[in-house]
C-alpha cells in the first residue's frame, strides 16, 4: 500500500492529459458556439403589446428598444399613469420574452446543462 493509503480505499483517479485536452477543446468549441449564438440573438427582434395594442414595443437581442409605438387614443394628459403602466408592461413583457428566447437558444448550445454553464462555475459559460 502507498503512503497515506488505508486498506480498501482506492486512489483518486485523475483524468489523463489527453482527456483534459479533449475536454478543453470541447469547452472552447462550446464557447465559440455560444458567442456565435449571442451574436445571432443580437440580430433578432421581437415585438410585444399592452393595452390591446395601444402600446407596442420592439426589442432586439441586446435588450435595446428599437421601436416604440403609442396609439394616439391612449395619450390622455389627465391619465399619464395609465400610459406609463402600459409602456412598462409592454417593455417588461418584451424583455421577459427575449430572456426566454435567449435561454432556449443557449440551452441548444450547452446541451441542456441547465442555464448558462449549468451552475458548473465555468468562467464564460
Amino acid at each position: 500500500m502507498g503512503k497515506g493509503m488505508k486498506a480498501g480505499k482506492k486512489p483518486k483517479s485523475r483524468p489523463s492529459g489527453g482527456d483534459m485536452q479533449k475536454q478543453l477543446k470541447q469547452l472552447q468549441a462550446m464557447q465559440a458556439e455560444m458567442e456565435a449564438t449571442q451574436a445571432a440573438l443580437g440580430e433578432k427582434e421581437l415585438t410585444t403589446t399592452a393595452g390591446g395594442g395601444a402600446v407596442e414595443v420592439t426589442v432586439n437581442g441586446n435588450k435595446e428598444i428599437t421601436k416604440l409605438v403609442i396609439d394616439r387614443d391612449v395619450v390622455d394628459p389627465d391619465d399619464v399613469e395609465m400610459l406609463q403602466d402600459l409602456v412598462m408592461a409592454a417593455v417588461n413583457e418584451a424583455m421577459r420574452q427575449m430572456d426566454e428566447l435567449a435561454e432556449q437558444e443557449m440551452s441548444k448550445v450547452t446541451g441542456g446543462l441547465g442555464g448558462l454553464g449549468g451552475g458548473l462555475g465555468i468562467p464564460g459559460f
